[in-house]
């Protein structure tokens, strides 16, 4: 069986530093907010050519503060993509903000820049953009209109880490970027957590302020704060990952290339450009009988997953949200896209083999 992801192999040759950060860790006896997060903060900035990296507990919870810190007003807009996972509308929700979706470029899956302004109101105050898959969104063409209309612009970098759009690292183009490091991610943790980037002094004490229950100093409250905290454990865990992210991300290159080479025109590929250096956090074809070709490959003993198999207005949680608003090209997508192995485990032959039997369907 070529599984889609196993954890266990993805992590193994990292489980000798773990266990030496956990023993330093736990007999350290600071588990909270300690030296493990603030080096952790330090190296990952500097990897996102930020100032600022802002540990918190999950990539949700980075777009909800990252959001809540500008303080806009209920039922002001953000525009954000159709075509993403649910979380990222989530966080505009719990804000009392207004979701905008904008339809994606059919050809790399993320926000098209020339259907931005239409969706601009007197009530509009930012652009939630995410970089899909691992592919930089057109960040040239966003900054302008942003800048033309004094939007904030917040990245949702959750597959996205060591993504470069002309050699500018994904998280440093707007005024935050938010991270996930679910375990499944190309820098993934052993449990859940997430972060921040920016590069302004005052939103960075507002993020470190609002993760830690409105609290600069102990016990003093200056504003209505989350508890959201990234844990010593999984930023001594990150920092051991973080030195081998751009091999990680070499690696799924070169698998990439191969599905890119070897795999017959039938399949709608993934599109490649000089300017976007892409991590493929998932490799996604489209295909118009997705799912016989999934049962196929089930078949043959080849897993796959669908990103995603129900469009973010289409879900039960979004009715009288977000359920009025049409996107023909997101659902398009969200009924043909097929993601296939391209684990760090994942050797060279089993790609190999992936592509012969795909493309003898």
């Amino acid at each position: 069986m070529i599984e889609y992801e196993n954890l266990a192999k993805s992590n193994e040759s990292f489980f000798e530093g773990y266990r030496h950060a956990f023993d330093q860790i736990l007999k350290g006896g600071w588990y909270i907010l300690g030296e493990a997060v603030r080096n952790f903060e330090s190296e990952f900035a500097s990897y996102c050519q930020t100032r600022f990296c802002v540990g918190v507990a999950n990539g949700l919870d980075a777009l909800i503060i990252s959001l809540r810190s500008f303080q806009f007003k209920k039922d002001d807009e953000v525009l954000v993509p159709s075509n993403t996972y649910i979380a990222t509308i989530l966080s505009i929700v719990h804000n009392g903000l207004k979701p905008i979706l904008i339809e994606p470029d059919i050809n790399t899956y993320n926000i098209d820049p020339s259907k931005i302004e239409e969706k601009i109101s007197s009530k509009t105050r930012a652009i939630l953009l995410v970089h899909l898959y691992g592919k930089v969104c057109q960040m040239d063409q966003i900054i302008r209109i942003a800048e033309k209309h004094q939007l904030r612009i917040i990245e949702d970098c959750a597959q996205a880490h060591g993504a470069c759009f002309k050699g500018k690292k994904a998280g440093s183009f707007g005024d935050f970027g938010a991270f996930s490091f679910y375990p499944t991610k190309n820098l993934g943790a052993i449990a859940d957590a997430g972060a921040v980037t920016c590069n302004d002094d005052r939103l960075n004490t507002k993020l470190r302020t609002l993760r830690n229950y409105g609290s600069e100093k102990k016990y003093e409250n200056i504003m209505v704060g989350f508890n959201s905290r990234l844990d010593e454990l999984q930023a001594g865990f990150l920092s051991i990952k973080l030195k081998s992210l751009d091999n990680i991300n070499d690696h799924k290159r070169r698998l990439a290339n191969l599905y890119h080479d070897g795999l017959k025109s039938d399949f709608v590929k993934p599109v490649r450009h000089p300017d976007f250096t892409d991590v493929y956090h998932i490799y996604n074809i489209r295909h118009p009988q997705r799912d016989r070709l999934r049962d196929y490959l089930l078949k043959r003993e080849i897993k796959t997953e669908i990103h995603y198999p129900i469009p973010p207005n289409k879900q039960q949680a979004m009715a009288g949200i977000i359920d009025n608003q049409r996107t023909p090209i997101a659902e398009e997508i969200h009924q043909t896209t097929l993601s296939l192995p391209i684990s760090f485990f994942h050797k060279e032959s089993e790609i190999e083999k992936v592509i012969e039997v795909m493309n003898q369907f």
